[in-house]
């Protein structure tokens, strides 16, 4: 059954809004502007009772939060413009949270002088009713977020808990302040009134605090590490330690709490990886055990309402859900099986678990969210992300095996274009970021794009990726430009050998370590691509650590973090693109926002001026105002637009 109404509303709405005609828009070459363009629906939330769903979109070119009663009523939209918007959530029955980035240049020293920034806005049903920046009227507070710790309900009123950075008086004068230091405090905050309390202060000089917040709102655990030893220790509410230890080579922090409220879940990280999660009891005398060790996790779910672990969805291509609550456990297996032919996410649920929120794209779907009313047995879309990508557009998407030189059991995700055999295709390598992410067959805007102009597009899962275990992420440790590189050729050299492309009509393209892994298929690899588009590119192993490694402050676990995933400094130079550009054979495009804080835009000047110093063919694409994310609508169009445009030019698909 299907929720007639919501389904008519919310189709009439973005069908409208999309200036598009549903029996005509297939008949016509879809534009590269709607694969690069932000997706019609960008987010979505649903509030505590279930009844009221918050969207933000992009109806007529404007980007909007709309907020939905009942499945037809328009309670109120609200425009965000051109704000990086990271999360939107309900705080009870009349307010949205929604959590923004801003790109921001401080001070003007040689590295790491701009960071993305948060901020926290409020945003009420009631356009009469108070809303607001969080800190946004405290002179002694700056308004930036400095990490969030959750939303809780005490009383019958919405508190959020964000970290904050306290100013001081400068110079003791009676007005104006300053940055007394960049320890941040905890705070809580009433989300209606917006009035703040300090609850935890803030780390003494070289250490670093996390929090975890008990559902009554009280902070029940406290990590305190230290930033040069790596020498950690966690309090419970009464201040006891009731673990400890020293983690030289990596970061810890607390992940939330356990099931019942008892125990607390923490990790050891490397760089952005969970490397091993633990769970240990809040009271002292316990010891801590491995968390789901023998699980591939993929995802963690935690109760939004009281931080209490709920369950997990196992990584790989084929995830699937497993919850503690019986209720919430079935209820997802039904779920599951509904839309088993797409890659499906839970992206909310109410607080009963009755009505949940889910996304769904893949073959024949580039993108749709639906609701589900678990009660009573209905579903319904309530938004899609890309009205002018019917299903018939959707080029069809496959996880592909192969073997590679040694012998590693590998996949990837192959992507054909529409309505061609796939038999000699002109073919575009992929590779994913990271580069401990992984790719799996949902629909992939960028790869879409280059498939509906004629070529197959294979994204290889090389080793060093996180769809596999923890041994096979590891397996990528020292083998930039060595082992992960030459599975992404012996990808290829497979796909050939199956008769589905043309190893002579080949291009690579890939972003942030796709993007050195680009350059690296140009210049240390010889007569395997037609050319290379590099997006916001790693150029040079010996800048990125330096840059890394000063922007944490020059601490030790960055740097054992670092050497452990790069491998000895001594080979850094043969397999940075940057120092052999003279061996480029093939164009190079380079692709680069200007306000990049990841990969700093002087990775692709610098390899620019090599190639041109070498007479070897290149572009320099400049995105003004663009992070490393190509979080801007308009950016990322010029970025596939000139990425195609490369593409076609050195390797026509025809």
């Amino acid at each position: 059954m299907i929720f007639h109404r919501l389904v008519y509303f919310v189709a009439v709405l973005f069908w409208a809004a999309a200036g598009l005609d549903a029996s005509a828009h297939a008949q016509k070459a879809v534009p590269l502007s709607e694969y690069g363009k932000l997706p019609g629906v960008e987010l979505t939330a649903i509030s505590p009772s279930g009844r009221r769903v918050a969207l933000l979109t992009t109806l007529k070119g404007n980007r909007v939060i709309l907020m939905i009663e009942d499945q037809t009523k328009l309670l109120s939209s609200v425009a965000v413009d051109d704000a990086k918007v990271d999360s939107i959530r309900w705080a009870g029955e009349d307010r949205v949270l929604m959590i923004t980035r801003q790109t921001t240049r401080v001070g003007n020293s040689y590295a790491g002088n701009k960071y993305e920034l948060g901020y926290a806005r409020v945003i009420p049903v009631d356009e009469n009713d108070k809303g607001g920046i969080v800190f946004g009227n405290r002179p002694k507070i700056l308004e930036i977020l400095a990490g969030r710790y959750g939303v809780r309900e005490i009383d019958g009123e919405y508190y959020g808990f964000f970290g904050a950075y306290e100013l001081v008086k400068k110079n003791g004068t009676r007005a104006g302040y300053r940055m007394g230091h960049a320890r941040p405090f905890l705070y809580r905050v009433n989300l209606k009134s917006l009035k703040t309390q300090m609850v935890s202060a803030s780390a003494r000089p070289g250490f670093v605090k996390d929090w975890l917040i008990g559902a009554d709102g009280e902070v029940v655990a406290t990590l305190t590490g230290a930033y040069d030893s790596g020498d950690w220790q966690v309090r419970n509410a009464k201040g006891d330690i009731v673990l400890e230890g020293s983690t030289p080579d990596a970061r810890v922090s607390l992940v939330g709490l356990g099931a019942d409220g008892t125990t607390f879940i923490m990790s050891d990280r490397i760089g952005d990886l969970e490397v091993e999660w633990y769970e240990a009891p809040l009271a002292t005398g316990g010891e801590r055990q491995i968390f789901l060790e023998d699980d591939d996790v993929g995802r963690a779910f935690f109760d939004s309402k009281t931080g209490h672990y709920l369950g997990y969805q196992t990584s790989g291509d084929e995830p699937q859900l497993v919850f503690l609550n019986e209720t919430l456990n079935k209820n997802s297996q039904r779920i599951a099986r509904t839309f088993k032919a797409f890659r499906t996410r839970l992206t909310a649920w109410s607080e009963d678990y009755n009505t949940v929120l889910v996304r769904t794209s893949g073959n024949k779907d580039s993108g749709t969210h639906y609701s589900v009313d678990l009660a009573n047995g209905k579903a319904g879309a309530i938004a899609y992300e890309r009205l002018a990508i019917g299903p018939a557009e959707v080029g069809k998407i496959s996880v592909f095996e192969y073997t590679a030189n040694d012998g590693t059991q590998l996949d990837g995700i192959l992507t054909l274009p529409p309505g061609r055999q796939a038999a000699n295709l002109p073919v575009v390598m992929l590779p994913h970021g990271g580069p401990h992410s992984h790719d799996t067959s949902r629909f992939h805007w960028w790869a879409q794009a280059f498939a509906s102009r004629g070529y197959a597009v294979f994204q290889p899962n090389f080793r060093g990726s996180t769809n596999r275990d923890e041994a096979f992420m590891q397996m990528g440790y020292g083998e930039w430009g060595g082992k992960m590189q030459s599975d992404k050729s012996d990808g290829l050299a497979a796909l050939a050998e199956a008769g589905i492309v043309d190893p002579q009509r080949a291009c690579i393209v890939g972003a942030s370590y796709g993007g050195y892994a680009a350059l690296v298929g140009i210049t240390l690899e010889q007569d395997l691509y037609q050319c290379a588009v590099a997006v916001a590119p790693v150029s040079d192993l010996t800048d990125m650590y330096t840059q890394d490694f000063r922007s944490s402050g020059r601490a030790r676990t960055t740097k054992a973090a670092l050497l452990k995933q790069l491998g000895p400094k001594e080979g850094w130079s043969d397999v940075s693109p940057l120092q052999h550009a003279e061996r480029a054979d093939a164009p190079i495009m380079l692709i680069h926002g200007k306000d990049d804080t990841v990969v700093p835009y002087s990775h692709s000047t610098k390899m620019a001026d090599k190639l041109k110093d070498n007479g070897k063919p290149f572009e320099l694409v400049t995105l003004e105002g663009e992070d490393h994310w190509l979080s801007l609508s308009a950016t990322r169009q010029q970025m596939l637009e000139n990425a195609v445009r490369w593409v076609e030019t050195h390797n026509p698909a025809d």
